[in-house]
């Protein structure tokens, strides 16, 4: 890739600066273009932020790390590779599960291991699992190989015969929930392999098979976590960008953008105005639209984002605690209640949960740097439907309800032993990321907006407009978010080349 001859003349925006943003920025900045990212917080990396607290250090966001290959790609883009940034470790056991009664599952890191848990739990799953892992690894190398690298305009893009054959065999029309249900029976076998697309799609009978790539990436390549924390990791991004030149404007929130014959001409921020040759887009894109541009220029209407299926929001609490707490793991997924109630409250029923799934991440389990001697840091998360009106009082209940589910599972006092707490809902991602509903992951995986069914990332009315990140394709998650900053970036130095 080689834009230099026209990208040297360019001064190009981008609009938030989480993961799409800082890896848009930076390829765009190694072309030679002049990019500054504006940012309306005080901290870069977006969802990806973190910040200090008597003693511990909280991941404000993302605390998975799946799909290794994406992050190495990115560096090796720019010469590096993750161990330059940052001591990647693979967790063993990966994770675990809680299920009624207690009942605890340790996800190992070795798949064989894995295969033998199914075994042991219904006859024939063992194979199962290695078939259905299969399938799904086929798809990961096709979907997250030649096709995730899509820009999404047309279908035309899918055109070539090898890309057309193999997406035959990508199970985009059938369901995962039907598909998961041929390979397994067992309700907590269907949970284990179900979770992912719970917390960052839609239900499981609305999301297409295609999606059981994330199963492989999660137990076959396994789940790793950078020592530090995420924060690490957005720190790695931030100093490819800073190294290959990008000027980061923090504090500098975009109030809306000069628009003359169909393109931007400047952008208006913190009573400045910039003079500009292009803009990406990487905060979220609704807000963009309604809020930055005229409606002449918006490619979107509101009937049409109220129309489309987030996926969830969620109510945080980050919790900061004077003792040791020997019977949690790293990640914790608490199944102890019913996986297809909660997941129609989410998306059905749009309502507060009457008796949630839920999340806790103890990453002092694996760092002791991310809290004093002798503590713990844990990250509590409740998925939850976006658009819920919370308030202290919801806060605190939930706060409650879920805490006496933590302590009965652990045998021991918690509550007493917190000596800071945070929490983090719906309104928050509204005023922190001007997020549509307070949604935490964007656009849900369904087949309706999958691809070229997403909203597009070339603006339909402004030439010089392009969008990032998890409303656009790929799709929600970290790795889809550096993906599609990766595309935004290449499509708009493909239109200044022309």
């Amino acid at each position: 890739m080689n834009y230099n001859s026209r990208a040297k003349q360019q001064k190009v925006a981008v609009i938030g600066s989480g993961f799409a943003g800082m890896a848009a920025s930076a390829v765009l900045a190694k072309e030679g273009a002049k990019v500054t990212v504006y940012e309306q917080n005080e901290d870069i990396g977006g969802r990806a932020r973190t910040f200090q607290s008597d003693g511990f250090t909280f991941d404000m966001g993302p605390s998975w790390y799946w799909m290794p290959d994406v992050y190495e790609s990115f560096y090796q883009f720019f010469n590096k590779t993750t161990a330059d940034f940052y001591e990647l470790i693979r967790l063993d056991p990966g994770f675990a599960v809680i299920f009624p009664q207690n009942e605890v599952w340790d996800i190992p890191a070795s798949f064989d291991e894995i295969c033998d848990l199914f075994e042991q739990t219904e006859s024939g799953a063992g194979e199962k699992l290695r078939k259905f892992i299969a399938e799904g690894e086929f798809k990961y190398k096709v979907g997250m190989g030649d096709m995730v690298y899509k820009p999404g305009h047309s279908i035309t893009e899918f055109f070539s015969l090898k890309l057309f054959k193999d997406a035959l065999k990508l199970d985009l029309f059938s369901s995962f929930s039907g598909h998961v249900r041929r390979y397994f029976k067992d309700s907590r076998l269907l949970a284990l392999i179900e979770f992912p697309v719970l917390f960052l799609g839609a239900m499981p009978k609305d999301t297409p098979a295609l999606y059981s790539l994330m199963n492989f990436s999660g137990l076959k390549q396994g789940t790793f976590y950078p020592m530090g924390g995420f924060g690490k990791v957005a720190a790695a991004f931030r100093q490819i960008a800073h190294d290959e030149g990008v000027e980061f404007r923090t504090s500098q929130k975009v109030n809306f953008l000069e628009i003359d014959a169909g393109l931007i001409h400047h952008l208006h921020s913190a009573g400045n105005s910039n003079p500009v040759d292009a803009v990406i887009g990487s905060a979220d894109y609704e807000h963009i639209e309604s809020k930055l541009l005229h409606k002449h220029y918006q490619s979107y209407s509101e009937s049409y984002w109220e129309s489309r299926t987030f996926a969830p929001s969620c109510l945080l609490f980050y919790l900061g605690v004077n003792k040791k707490i020997d019977k949690l793991r790293h990640h914790n997924l608490f199944f102890d209640e019913d996986f297809e109630q909660h997941a129609v409250e989410i998306y059905k029923d749009k309502k507060w949960p009457e008796r949630p799934l839920f999340y806790v991440c103890c990453p002092s389990k694996t760092d002791p740097s991310v809290a004093p001697e002798g503590g713990e840091n844990i990250f509590v998360l409740m998925p939850i439907a976006i658009g819920l009106q919370d308030s202290e009082e919801i806060r605190t209940e939930y706060y409650e309800r879920l805490m006496t589910r933590l302590e009965k599972f652990v045998g021991e006092d918690v509550r007493n032993h917190v000596v800071f707490k945070k929490s983090y809902a719906t309104t928050d991602f509204v005023n922190d990321y001007n997020a549509y509903k307070g949604n935490a992951y964007g656009l849900a995986n369904t087949l309706m907006q999958t691809a070229i069914f997403k909203p597009k990332m070339r603006s339909k009315r402004v030439k010089n407009l392009y969008y990032a990140g998890q409303l656009t394709v790929p799709g929600p998650g970290v790795p889809p978010s550096i993906i599609s900053g990766r595309i935004a970036a290449i499509e708009l130095l493909k239109s200044l080349k022309r």
